[in-house]
């Protein structure tokens, strides 16, 4: 079933017509769908059903918390890479122990937060890392459970900016930089080296570059039980499986499933597993309105109340969004730029878009927008940010107001003289 879908000629969000959304709440606006959160979540679960795992949903993706919530519910773990995400995750109900903590930037204070809630583990990036959070643990009389993010040098074959497992990226570590750094943790007295960790990108459409990251790791695994002792229960894959957002054809996650679980049922581990994108990204609509259109000699430009601040991966990325009207008309269409009202030439939702002719004041939705939109969006030429709603059936729950004129500026009041 389609949870955003066109009903008598207009775009529906589960039981909801998107133009009443965008009546009451305004545009532009960020619209979820409670019903296909929930769907991707359980699909992609029950895919490893036949292992020990615990799916730890990537925060980054989407970090609502009515998002979060409904996740938690469904007995997500999450995926943290900062201390405000830590917060975000425990403040919707998710259980510290579920909890797994990425990123290779971790200051003091956010470790001892991770400590003081309780989390399951550290996924550590660096042996200065490693040393940073057996001086806190120590310090706090605790122990913190780590593993060491490996870096397998294996091309994800996705963006550059979203890969993440080569050797020229700035995340994890190297076989043999791994292979010592873990006998430095086994000898640090408030370190439990308990885990294995690896993440090779974002957006992976094949899972090609999965299974050669699976033998490097699976042969490293050897090593670290045969070489060091160590007692690994824990192997974390990290996320990275892609979603259609034009032409590609990302793996189901059962077929993602099925070519890891041979391999991993000889092993006495539990996995974790991190998506984000492919529970988030078909989950959000971004809703806008047309405010102008503009011809000139070379170009037709469709100019829209949302910008690259509200959805950068178009700008960031030279992504690609499907934009289609929300009561269409079917009347001719014309190739347009879609862009919005910010003063740079990279504002823009769409370049080179065979669409119909629409006008001032229509409704335009942007589909695939639930993962690193709203997450990533600024106040960027002091814009306020987006609304978002979550819509389940007939329900909508205003999950983040739109910020106000007085929100941009609050917290610079003090300056004033």
């Amino acid at each position: 079933m389609h949870h955003f879908e066109y009903r008598d000629g207009q775009l529906f969000a589960e039981d909801v017509p998107v133009a009443r959304l965008a009546e009451e709440f305004g545009t532009p606006l960020y619209v979820y769908s409670a019903a296909t959160f929930s769907r991707h979540f359980e699909i992609f679960d029950a895919a490893f059903n036949e292992l020990p795992h615990l799916t730890c949903y990537s925060v980054k993706a989407n970090s609502n918390l009515s998002v979060l919530n409904l996740l938690a519910k469904k007995g997500a773990g999450m995926d943290i890479v900062s201390g405000g995400e830590l917060y975000r995750a425990l403040a919707a109900g998710v259980p510290a122990d579920k909890i797994v903590y990425s990123g290779v930037g971790k200051r003091p204070e956010e470790i001892k937060e991770a400590l003081e809630a309780g989390i399951l583990m550290f996924n550590v990036e660096s042996q200065a890392e490693l040393v940073r959070i057996n001086e806190i643990a120590q310090a706090m009389g605790t122990r913190a459970r780590i593993s060491l993010r490996i870096n397998p040098d294996v091309d994800p074959q996705t963006h550059p900016y979203i890969s993440t497992g080569m050797k020229k990226n700035k995340f994890g570590l190297d076989m043999e930089t791994s292979m010592q750094a873990y006998a430095l943790a086994k000898s640090l007295p408030a370190l439990d080296p308990v885990g294995l960790d690896c993440h090779i990108g974002s957006q992976l459409t094949s899972i090609e570059p999965f299974k050669e990251a699976m033998d490097k790791l699976m042969a490293f695994h050897d090593r670290l039980t045969g070489e060091l002792g160590l007692d690994i229960k824990y192997l974390d894959l990290g996320g990275g499986l892609g979603i259609q957002y034009n032409e590609e054809d990302p793996p189901h996650p059962e077929v993602f499933a099925q070519a890891l679980i041979p391999v991993l049922k000889e092993r006495p581990l539990t996995v974790i597993l991190e998506p984000g994108r492919v529970i988030a990204g078909n989950s959000g609509l971004l809703i806008t309105k047309v405010v102008y259109t503009k011809d000139t000699p070379s170009k037709h430009f469709v100019i829209v109340d949302a910008a690259m601040n509200d959805l950068t991966r178009p700008a960031l990325y030279g992504s690609y969004h499907r934009i289609a009207e929300v009561e269409p008309r079917h009347r001719t269409a014309s190739i347009v730029d879609v862009v919005g009202p910010i003063c740079e030439s990279s504002d823009f939702l769409a370049r080179e878009r065979t669409m119909s002719a629409v006008q001032s004041g229509e409704l335009l939705a942007v589909f695939s927008a639930g993962a690193y939109g709203f997450s990533m969006s600024s106040q960027y030429n002091s814009r306020c940010r987006a609304a978002e709603v979550l819509v389940d059936g007939a329900t909508v729950t205003l999950a983040r107001a739109r910020e106000t004129y007085e929100d941009l500026v609050a917290l610079e009041r003090g300056g004033l003289k």
